[in-house]
């Protein structure tokens, strides 16, 4: 139960996250947002992660692994996410990304962990999937202009999730390591892919215009719900649930955002409260 309440709230973390980040993408590149991000986490994160200091809960091998995690799933990841929402916005970004990512993160835990799920878990998973699927159609009649380019970075984006979903499950499997320390090696390893991009790319690491305050503002309150705490709660699902359970309840920021716009005043598709309660059916069946 806990790993479920853990991965409903980075859900909750990641929607409002969204909607804030999207506001940035005429301040900051992708990779610049990706930077400042991975910056501000880990300069919150770091002290309170005793196995940075001490690593001798993780074998090399592991922490190579949470490493690549953290390229994989933050630094690649993140980044094709960003371009997402600037080309598509972020309910859509979430839509896609969400889809594809519990599909792909079960085929990979079957295939790595040999993670099997009871027929109700796969039920669980098809009711969800079916409501996200359905509300992304709702939106696509809403949106027909959009760009593919913003669908396919959202691919991108759910295919590096699972894979760094299904390797930090398999570390905490396999090791003792803290929830805050592997957070903090996953950004590390985000970080070691996100640098080198920046300097061969020759981005601007500061917000177009510089001067003014407001987009370092957002930029923080962001990135402190949807980084900071969104992956400290989502490697401490990981630790208790199995990475396809953790991964589907993470597509519930779709229906989040949903909420979100809604209590915002946005004009959401009609038919989206059926496709509401068919996810909730799925949470309980994933959680029963």
């Amino acid at each position: 139960m806990i790993g479920a309440i853990a991965a409903l709230t980075t859900a909750c973390c990641w929607a409002v996250a969204a909607r804030l980040y999207r506001q940035l993408g005429a301040s900051f590149s992708p990779l610049a947002l990706n930077f400042w991000k991975g910056l501000i986490s880990l300069t919150i994160l770091l002290p309170l992660s005793p196995a940075i200091l001490d690593a001798s809960s993780l074998s090399s091998a592991q922490l190579l692994l949470l490493l690549l995690s953290g390229a994989i799933g933050i630094g690649l990841g993140d980044t094709c996410f960003f371009l997402a929402l600037n080309r598509i916005g972020d309910r859509l970004s979430l839509l896609v990304a969400e889809t594809l990512a519990p599909l792909l993160t079960a085929i990979f835990a079957i295939i790595w962990l040999v993670e099997l799920l009871s027929w109700q878990q796969w039920l669980g998973i098809g009711c969800i999937l079916l409501a996200v699927d359905m509300v992304l159609r709702l939106q696509r009649r809403q949106q027909p202009q959009q760009l593919w380019s913003g669908y396919s970075f959202a691919a991108l984006a759910a295919l590096c999730q699972a894979i760094g979903a299904v390797i930090s499950r398999d570390v905490f499997l396999h090791s003792t390591i803290d929830v805050a320390s592997a957070s903090s090696w996953r950004l590390l390893g985000g970080m070691a892919i996100i640098v080198p991009m920046l300097l061969l790319s020759r981005q601007r690491l500061l917000p177009r215009p510089h001067s003014k305050l407001r987009p370092w503002l957002i930029l923080l309150a962001a990135t402190l719900i949807g980084t900071t705490a969104a992956i400290y709660l989502q490697m401490l699902a990981f630790s208790y649930s199995k990475a396809a359970v953790v991964q589907t309840l993470l597509t519930t920021s779709v229906i989040l955002s949903l909420l979100l716009a809604k209590l915002l005043g946005d004009k959401i598709p009609k038919g989206s409260l059926l496709w509401t309660l068919t996810a909730l059916l799925g949470v309980g069946l994933l959680l029963g």
